[in-house]
């Protein structure tokens, strides 16, 4: 069973992490796995725990502390206007998860078009951000119970380059945090943009439950699958 490892934190990565251990000799894929706001990086390590024993599993820690043991990729605050973020910690999140992904994939020898990136809440929208941004980095993203930041159209990627990625939509029916019009609003936005995805909707709340997990573990099973073609 894998476990996570020690906290690394070096200057050759723009984030400190932990990976899900024992670390593939020859990895075949990457998963990054995004935490949520308030959130630490061993959030998702038992969705991490489960996948491929040639799957890299890396569980970044966000850059900004907002408590004791509690991390953010950006500040936010809930209004009677829907969520209001700070877009410059949004950006900066954004750009150190692209840098940090390749230095990964250079240092383990992963390719992009095997790279997938995927997180909770907070860590959803980061995921979209990257992939939505930078598609040339993975091959897939992961939006679970998050939403797709309105403030990012102007990074989006061109059409043709989007047309690369394999999207996956996960979303509670009852999520009283960000409610499910937001993933019906991102399955809008990705038809638009013409981003391969799929939405799934459960009967949950803002929460990560083992269904929802099952549907990452079938999806990222079937990229697999593709990769090995």
């Amino acid at each position: 069973m894998k476990s996570p490892g020690d906290l690394t934190s070096a200057p050759a990565y723009a984030l400190a992490f932990r990976t899900l251990e024992p670390v593939p000799a020859a990895p075949r894929r990457l998963l990054v796995l995004l935490h949520g706001v308030g959130g630490q990086e061993l959030q998702l390590a038992s969705l991490g725990a489960r996948v491929d024993d040639d799957t890299l599993v890396v569980l970044p820690r966000a850059p900004r502390s907002i408590g004791e043991g509690m991390y953010g990729w950006f500040r936010v605050g809930f209004t009677s206007n829907g969520p209001q973020i700070v877009p410059e910690e949004a950006e900066d999140s954004r750009l150190k998860l692209i840098e940090f992904i390749a230095q990964l994939q250079q240092h383990h020898g992963i390719a992009p078009s095997h790279t997938v990136v995927a997180g909770f809440s907070q860590g959803g929208i980061l995921s979209a951000s990257v992939a939505l941004s930078a598609p040339q980095a993975v091959a897939g993203f992961g939006l679970l119970c998050g939403r797709i930041l309105p403030e990012l159209e102007p990074a989006l990627a061109p059409r043709d380059a989007l047309a690369t990625l394999d999207g996956l939509i996960i979303h509670g029916r009852a999520d009283d945090k960000l409610p499910v019009a937001w993933a019906e609003r991102a399955d809008t936005w990705l038809q638009r943009l013409g981003v391969p995805h799929r939405l799934l909707l459960h009967a949950a709340g803002h929460e990560f439950s083992p269904a929802m997990q099952a549907d990452v573990l079938d999806w990222f099973g079937a990229a697999r699958q593709r990769w090995n073609q």
